[in-house]
């Protein structure tokens, strides 16, 4: 029987501030791609994947999130939103979910303004065998490729924090599995990125954030408004 996980918690509560002025009263996971805002191509790819409850952080114009989502759900999914006054970041607003993931092990952790379609069974394969606290799906090729791998295919650093170069330079995809464990690492009401914490996490405790270089499918970051403009006349790249 295939492994499943559940939740997953859709980062939905940045700024936009690299694709402003389209932003300015919208948040980018909601900006429309193909007829639709660009966070249900996530949603549908967690789907896929037998994902069946979604938590969404918001920020900047909440209100727009029920706008996009009156019902509270996507395509029978059901959504819950959690507004943070103060953005938290990453790690700061995985531990503002604490309390609505009570009843689960572990869970995704999805960038909202990215599209991809990497094989996601893949990522939960690579969790369930080596049974880190986190495994990021990573990829050889991208923009920014700043997580350093060693001779045997670890992580051994991220964005240069330990000094560790390692033998091998990948992308992190925004997409990632973390136990319920992870709470413990983090500090509520702290605003902070997850990088620091699992840098922190991968120099005390070797192999306690694992990665799985998935090559197959597509990867795009909506960054700028070109790349916007791009993925908005190709119908969104992924369209179902």
């Amino acid at each position: 029987m295939k492994e499943r996980i559940g939740t997953a918690f859709i980062l939905g509560a940045g700024l936009g501030t690299r694709l402003r002025p389209l932003t300015e009263n919208c948040p980018k996971p909601l900006l429309p791609v193909g007829g639709r805002p660009l966070i249900t191509y996530s949603m549908d790819h967690l789907i896929g994947a037998g994902v069946n409850r979604f938590i969404v952080n918001t920020h900047h114009c909440p209100e727009r999130y029920a706008d996009a989502f009156p019902e509270g759900a996507w395509r029978g999914v059901p959504v819950t939103f959690r507004f943070e006054p103060v953005l938290l970041e990453t790690a700061g607003g995985i531990k503002n979910i604490e309390d609505l993931v009570a009843g689960d092990e572990r869970f995704f952790v999805y960038n909202g303004d990215v599209l991809t379609d990497l094989p996601l069974e893949d990522l939960i394969d690579a969790h369930f065998r080596r049974k880190p606290e986190a495994t990021l799906a990573l990829r050889s090729e991208g923009p920014v490729r700043n997580v350093d791998l060693d001779e045997d295919g670890n992580i051994c650093d991220m964005r240069g924090l330990l000094g560790r170069p390692g033998v091998r330079k990948v992308l992190f995809s925004g997409v990632y599995i973390v136990e319920r464990s992870i709470f413990r690492r983090l500090e509520a009401g702290r605003i902070e990125s997850i990088v620091p914490v699992f840098v922190r996490m991968i120099r005390e405790k070797p192999g306690s954030v694992a990665g799985v270089v998935i090559d197959r499918g597509r990867w795009r970051d909506v960054g700028s408004v070109s790349e916007y403009e791009e993925i908005s006349a190709s119908q969104g790249l992924l369209q179902n």
